[in-house]
């Protein structure tokens, strides 16, 4: 397996706050495997600022009335600019009729402003004439009058007299009022008894034709633009809007990001975050204080600005990803917690519990609380997972069944029956029409949400499964049984990848795995070890060491670009990637 990396050299080389820059291209083609420790060391760590200012809804509320009716029209007039740059025209068009946002003038006559500007450049005044006959805006005649000014001049500087008298008597007397300056035509009749223009007051600066030339599409263009910004209400857009906001965008995440890269990478998507490509290798925190082996953990929302943590002492703790500090206790359960879920904005999280139910907690009020209890299940609940609508929840448990919760009322509106023993895990696809439930009946079974039809069932493990997990974009999904391997599946057409082997997974524990970055994958073994494979080899790329007893998971954070693990020492860690360890 090899990776495909383009970066280019900044200005810069510390690791400083300030924002990245470029100036060359540096091209790394097929890095091997083995040369991933030293791509991760172009890398410094400075941790994620507690201070920075977040994109949040006080910056920009989309659900204000006047704020989304302003932000629509400008996101359309950037998109119309982007496509009229491109050379999209017809599209352009099609969404200008469609939205009936007014576009400017200089869009219309895209043929004319072009044509106009070379013909000025290449000094072709009989098809300037031609062009300036036809409407372009309101103060054409002082626009004509720049026109004429720079043929009479060029005729002056190739000493052509009788042209030049000829032609200011004919043309520019009779747009005399439109001159600059009271004394600028003026200065024009006298150089025709000079012998230099710089011998005339008003051109003093001429700097020649071509420079003339120059000015003097400059004059066109800006005329053009001030005419655009008032006329039929349209609004004057800078060249390239759109991409300057994405490049913007692109460099605030980079900037906000936990690594940051002495080396600035292209990026070449939009449909992601940045996120820094790093081999975690050290443990950067480790977070005591529960009483029982730690079952679960994972980072709270999209950001993944806090932890969330269940335990077999019956309570569910929440921690400062960066500091480690224990903010909220969440005790309620009277049982062990198996599973825990959160929402994408990070405001609630879901844990289900050998009590038989599903707690939901609200953790962004400055006392955390739970905000309601689900039941419907008889025995444990193993495993608990929110619908990327945040409306509902999935469960899973000893009772065999899956049931989807509406998180509205509190009521259970489906179930899902097949399997023969427990269920250990529950997960839905990105697109949130598909669930995959893994089972101590040793099968993985997907679930169609809306008709409750179970539509595949994988048979291949030889020993219970305890874990599964798909992908960002739902193709890839991982599963873990306790036949002692991790196995890749493509989804679509439910064939295995490749196996992973390694770690140990044979006892009663849920041992868990997932996805890490586009290319690795990641998982807690009974030897205490966090393991990390290659996604496209299968090959152990790294063993992380610190835990005294089993790792039940690890899960990775895109966002913070570092992993959390459980153990059954009673500790939650993190890790990071440390240039001075080896």
């Amino acid at each position: 397996m090899s990776l495909q990396m383009r970066l280019k050299k900044p200005t810069r080389t510390s690791s400083s706050s300030a924002p990245l820059t470029s100036v060359t291209v540096l091209c790394i083609a097929c890095l091997p495997l083995d040369s991933m420790p030293a791509m991760a060391a172009t890398h410094s760590h400075v941790g994620m600022n507690p201070n920075r200012i977040r994109p949040t809804e006080d910056i920009f509320n989309p659900d204000d009335p006047h704020i989304r009716e302003a932000s629509l029209r400008d996101i359309i007039r950037m998109i119309m600019q982007y496509l009229g740059d491109e050379g999209y025209n017809a599209s352009q068009m099609t969404i200008q009729d469609e939205s009936n946002v007014k576009w400017h003038e200089r869009e219309e006559n895209t043929n004319d402003t072009r044509r106009l500007k070379k013909a000025i450049l290449d000094g072709e005044w009989t098809e300037v004439d031609k062009i300036c006959s036809k409407p372009l805006f309101k103060n054409q005649k002082s626009f004509l009058f720049a026109v004429y000014k720079q043929q009479y001049l060029e005729y002056i500087e190739h000493r052509e007299m009788q042209k030049a008298f000829t032609f200011i008597q004919k043309r520019l007397k009779p747009l005399e009022q439109h001159q600059k300056t009271p004394a600028e035509f003026k200065d024009l009749c006298y150089l025709l008894t000079t012998k230099s223009i710089h011998d005339a007051p008003s051109f003093r600066s001429w700097e020649g034709i071509a420079q003339g030339r120059d000015k003097l599409v400059e004059q066109f263009q800006s005329m053009l633009d001030v005419e655009n910004s008032v006329k039929d209400g349209s609004v004057y857009v800078p060249p390239n809007r759109l991409l300057n906001l994405l490049r913007q965008a692109v460099a605030y995440q980079i900037e906000v990001s936990r690594y940051h890269p002495r080396i600035s990478p292209i990026v070449e998507t939009l449909l992601q975050d940045f996120s820094p490509f790093v081999i975690p290798n050290a443990c950067k925190t480790i977070m005591q204080g529960h009483r029982g082996n730690v079952k679960c953990a994972e980072f709270v929302g999209h950001e993944g600005r806090t932890i969330i943590s269940g335990s077999s002492d019956n309570t569910l703790r929440v921690w400062d990803t960066e500091t480690g500090q224990c903010l909220h206790i969440l005790e309620g359960h009277s049982s062990r917690i198996w599973d825990v879920s959160s929402n994408d904005v990070g405001t609630t999280v879901a844990s289900a519990s050998g009590d038989s139910t599903v707690k939901i907690w609200d953790i962004k009020s400055s006392k955390a609380s739970c905000r309601a209890t689900l039941s419907g299940h008889s025995g444990d609940v193993y495993t608990v997972k929110y619908h990327p609508t945040s409306n509902h929840v999935v469960s899973g448990g000893y009772d065999k069944i899956v049931r989807l919760h509406d998180l509205t009322t509190g009521q259970v509106v489906k179930t899902f029956s097949g399997h023969q023993l427990a269920v250990s895990k529950v997960i839905i696809n990105p697109v949130g029409n598909l669930i995959v439930s893994g089972s101590k009946d040793n099968t993985i079974k997907f679930w169609d949400l809306v008709s409750g039809v179970c539509i595949k069932t994988i048979s291949s493990h030889l020993g219970e499964v305890t874990s599964v997990a798909m992908n960002s974009n739902g193709t890839l999904l991982l599963s873990s049984s306790k036949d002692n391997s991790n196995r890749l599946w493509d989804v679509r057409m439910t064939r295995p990848l490749r196996k992973l082997k390694g770690h140990q997974n044979t006892s009663k524990n849920f041992i868990r795995a997932g996805f890490a970055h586009n290319s690795l994958l990641v998982g807690g073994s009974e030897d205490g070890l966090v393991y990390i494979w290659d996604q496209e080899s299968g090959d152990i790329l790294q063993k992380l060491q610190g835990h005294e007893a089993m790792v039940y998971n690890a899960v990775w954070s895109p966002k913070q670009s570092m992993f959390v693990s459980s153990s059954d020492d009673r500790t939650v860690r993190t890790w990071y990637y440390d240039a001075h360890c080896n």
